[in-house]
């Protein structure tokens, strides 16, 4: 079929330039035409972030009854902080134990922002172990029966060897990087079942829970690691994971408001608070915390994930609290996954979606795991497929690699979501940047070729997608 973009123009195109150019000197003076290009990848793969070898013009519009997308940069939405994934500690480790060139050049991809690299902006981490470490552990483990109720005890543990080693390096490569952490559980010995999974925070250890956590954010300052922002649970409905907790939104604004929020306020502590960071089914959850008065005065925003409900439930959250900031914090892509399915889907969810009800990241879940999709730990997750599979040196790209470089290689943090109209059978997203320029991110996830108008500013082009595309506009 040739190019994935169609870049040919109606003949009344030329008459409309010249008209133009006759009529505006100045306009044309100042815009030359802007020339877009465009990079698309297709769900058969036969184009994967592939620059696309014409470019087109904007020139003035033409008659038709194509469908369009018209972008305005009048109209603002919210800014944008990053694009990125979680890096588990077992990413970390995978990634640590590569041959030291093959991991440089490996970082300097993901991390750095000039020519072909992903440019990832963003990254999400456990407070302690995650379902994608090795083994179970957190910053305080005691022999079963003891406490500490000195926090004397409290280390970085096991992410000495390769998760805070990893971020180092990631910060000398993209300094700008802002980093979320979240636990999945605090030391066992804190909670009512005494285990790694399940079980609630006693009460009683609320307030030393909150020191936990500002010592963490101290120990990470003091290592060279800033943490952005915290979320208090990972998934507080889902008990059964391996580490996890459950925490009712009661319990939740509870924590916050008469501990962790006191805490932070007290001891200086400017890193952000997320609430609920779970399912787009529980609108609600993150509605009643913020109904807290003085909890809400300690909150910055709410996380989602996608495993259920519909992402407009980030709008909802938007409307009761225009103030409070929305994050899209994770969505897998599983073992039996297909990579057009997986491409379609999150693209139009988890990215333009999520953009389009006000979130501020977009982050997939596991940056990394090897062939088996470990490490995990004993009950943890063994079908999620990370972005990249590492084979000891070797690296293979994966479906959530493109769903996020589609947009992170081109849209910097700071960048701005701006108007853009919903034409049928084109889910798209238009931002932005610091600099001035216009990314527009277009999905056809149909069986059929659509051609249409992209507009901004009386002047237009005429492109057209390829079934299964999706394609980034800039200009």
């Amino acid at each position: 079929m040739g190019s994935l973009v169609n870049f040919a123009f109606r003949a009344s195109l030329v008459l409309g330039f010249l008209c133009l150019w006759s009529c505006n000197k100045n306009y044309l003076s100042k815009s030359h035409d802007p020339e877009v290009n465009v990079w698309a990848t297709r769900g058969d793969q036969s184009s994967l972030l592939k620059k696309q070898t014409s470019s087109l013009t904007f020139s003035t519009p033409t008659i038709h009854d194509l469908p369009r997308i018209e972008v305005s940069t009048d109209t603002l939405f919210q800014s944008v902080e990053g694009f990125g994934y979680t890096l588990t500690g077992g990413s970390a480790m995978l990634i640590q134990k590569m041959q030291k060139d093959k991991k440089n050049l490996l970082l300097e991809h993901m991390f750095g922002c000039s020519d072909d690299k992903a440019c990832v902006s963003y990254l999400r981490v456990s407070m302690g172990a995650s379902d994608l470490d090795e083994k179970v552990f957190s910053y305080n483990d005691l022999p079963q029966g003891k406490m500490d109720i000195d926090l004397t005890y409290f280390n970085l543990s096991y992410d000495t060897l390769y998760l805070i080693p990893l971020l180092k390096k990631i910060l000398k490569i993209n300094p700008n990087l802002q980093l979320m952490s979240t636990p999945w559980s605090p030391p066992v010995w804190m909670k009512s079942n005494q285990n790694s999974i399940g079980g609630t925070l006693m009460p009683q250890y609320y307030d030393l829970y909150a020191d936990y956590f500002v010592k963490y954010i101290r120990a990470m300052k003091v290592a060279g690691i800033p943490i952005h922002a915290v979320t208090v649970q990972n998934e507080p409905h889902h008990g059964g994971n391996n580490p996890s907790m459950l925490m009712s939104a009661k319990e939740q604004s509870e924590f916050i408001k008469l501990h962790l929020g006191p805490k932070f306020r007290d001891n200086g502590i400017a890193t952000k608070i997320i609430i609920w960071d779970h399912n787009c089914d529980k609108p609600e959850y993150p509605i009643s915390i913020l109904s807290d008065s003085i909890s809400n005065s300690y909150i910055a925003g709410s996380a989602f994930h996608l495993y259920a409900g519909d992402v407009s439930a980030m709008s909802e959250v938007h409307r009761a609290f225009p103030d409070k900031h929305l994050y899209l914090t994770e969505q897998w892509t599983g073992a039996k996954g297909t990579f057009d399915g997986d491409l379609m889907w999150h693209i139009k969810n988890v990215i333009i979606g999520s953009m389009r009800n006000w979130s501020r990241v977009a982050l997939e879940w596991n940056l990394a795991n090897d062939l088996e999709f470990k490490p995990h730990t004993s009950g943890g997750c063994d079908q999620c497929k990370g972005a990249l599979t590492i084979d000891g040196d070797v690296v293979t790209k994966n479906v959530s690699y493109y769903i996020i470089s589609q947009i992170s290689r081109f849209v910097p943090p700071g960048s701005v979501r701006v108007y853009s109209s919903l034409p049928d059978d084109l889910p798209n997203v238009a931002l932005r940047t610091p600099s001035g320029k216009k990314i527009l991110l277009v999905l056809n996830e149909t069986e059929r070729s659509i051609s249409f108008s992209i507009r901004c500013k009386k002047m237009e082009i005429l492109p057209t997608l390829t079934p299964k595309t999706v394609a980034t506009f800039v200009w």
